[in-house]
């Protein structure tokens, strides 16, 4: 353990403008090192699959309505169960969602969304949190990273990402062998093959004791829904910090830092 203070937060990709409930767990981690010091760890979970995690929840400028904005990608099996960081966006997705823009916020963070270059989701997101300022002098870790997953622990409970109809998704390890979710109570199961630590990434039960096997880190900014599932007796080395509260946290964070 590191005797420099080592403040992580971990948040999967979550709209191509960051949700609010990011903004302030990042406010959070950046008030407690003005205490106590040390690096800030964004550890970014971009091997999630889930489409709906990144919706983009934008105010109307003059009705205020809410519209729920999101990524398309080239096609519909990448979008259910391909991890982020391979679901490749489709060509005229930026260009028609810019055209979109204009009703949601001004002309600076048009410009910012026009200029990304990323293909994929997760890099998209993570190229807009930054041109926004938000992850000035953080630190992250990409739960997708061939390295990071390398370096983890070994975790029975798992994901994997397998090649299946000619696309690679991210299945759940099962006795049976590998499973997809296909929405409600229906699932497709296909035979396990072997595979390597490359391909493995945690479920949300694992994954704190995964995270942590890499990271290391001293305390933990915890968000309002991970405090009910998380199990602080795995890693009594954490001190878990409640992330600060924040008005309509799922909607789209658009303040551009200094």
């Amino acid at each position: 353990m590191s005797a420099t203070p080592i403040i992580c937060f971990g948040q999967q990709p979550c709209g191509f403008f960051p949700r609010r409930f990011l903004a302030a767990k990042i406010q959070t981690a950046r008030r407690l090192q003005a205490e106590i010091g040390g690096e800030i760890v964004f550890f970014y979970h971009d091997s999630d699959h889930d489409p709906r995690e990144t919706r983009t929840l934008l105010r109307h400028r003059t009705t205020h309505a809410l519209a729920h904005l999101n990524f398309a990608v080239v096609n519909k099996l990448q979008r259910k169960f391909a991890p982020l960081f391979r679901k490749r966006l489709a060509p005229d997705w930026q260009a028609r969602t810019a055209l979109q823009l204009p009703n949601y916020v001004g002309p600076d963070l048009i410009e910012r969304f026009q200029a990304v270059t990323a293909d994929n989701v997760a890099d998209f997101c993570l190229a807009m949190y930054r041109s926004l300022g938000w992850l000035d002098g953080v630190r992250l870790v990409r739960s997708g990273d061939p390295a990071v997953r390398r370096a983890a622990c070994a975790v029975a409970d798992c994901f994997v990402d397998v090649p299946y109809a000619g696309e690679v998704v991210r299945a759940r390890v099962t006795a049976a062998g590998f499973q997809l979710h296909a929405g409600g109570d229906s699932f497709l199961n296909f035979p396990a093959t072997p595979f390597t630590k490359e391909q493995v990434s945690p479920t949300r039960d694992t994954r704190l004791r995964w995270m942590q096997s890499v990271v290391h880190c001293t305390h933990y900014i915890a968000g309002l829904g991970e405090q009910h599932y998380l199990h602080p007796a795995e890693t009594p080395e954490i001190t878990f910090v409640p992330r600060d509260v924040i008005e309509r946290s799922d909607e789209a964070c658009t303040e551009i830092l200094p």
